[in-house]
């Protein structure tokens, strides 16, 4: 997982490629004019799901992706998430959904961060998350998903 500012996310472009494109993304596009739901960066590898205003959920199960990497931006107000590692979570609620590419656990996270505007946070397929689980408000983020095999 990694945790950051929106301008400090250039300095992870050398971990995968597609993260240059999400950086230039992010520079270059008025991200706040992204119309809701899906915007296609780079074909089926890169793209971007906007949620102009989306609500916390006290009880968001633990998700996790094996196909993509989820960069969950925060445009406006604070999305507080879960986090733990995919090695300790074995109580699967929702089996993997291949189209969708995700999977439910029953176990709670190890720990919570809060990420508030103008940040993102980065969850790699062995990182199981619970996004939008507090913060006090409505949440206006985007989360771009970046195939994790380049």
């Amino acid at each position: 997982m990694i945790l950051c500012s929106i301008p400090e996310f250039r300095r992870y472009t050398a971990l995968h490629p597609g993260f240059a494109r999400v950086a230039a993304f992010l520079e270059d596009a008025d991200l706040r004019s992204l119309p809701e739901g899906r915007t296609e960066i780079q074909s089926e590898d890169l793209f971007v799901i906007a949620a102009p205003e989306a609500h916390p959920r006290p009880e968001a199960p633990l998700e996790a992706h094996r196909r993509f990497i989820d960069v969950q931006v925060v445009l406006s107000g604070t999305d507080t998430m879960g986090w733990a590692p995919l090695s300790g979570c074995v109580a699967v609620t929702t089996p993997y959904d291949a189209e969708k590419d995700i999977l439910f656990f029953g176990e709670k996270p190890l720990s919570w961060v809060a990420v508030p505007q103008g940040h993102l946070a980065v969850f790699f397929p062995e990182d199981v998350h619970a996004p939008l689980t507090g913060g006090g408000g409505p949440v206006h983020k985007l989360v771009f998903k970046v195939r994790a095999t380049a």
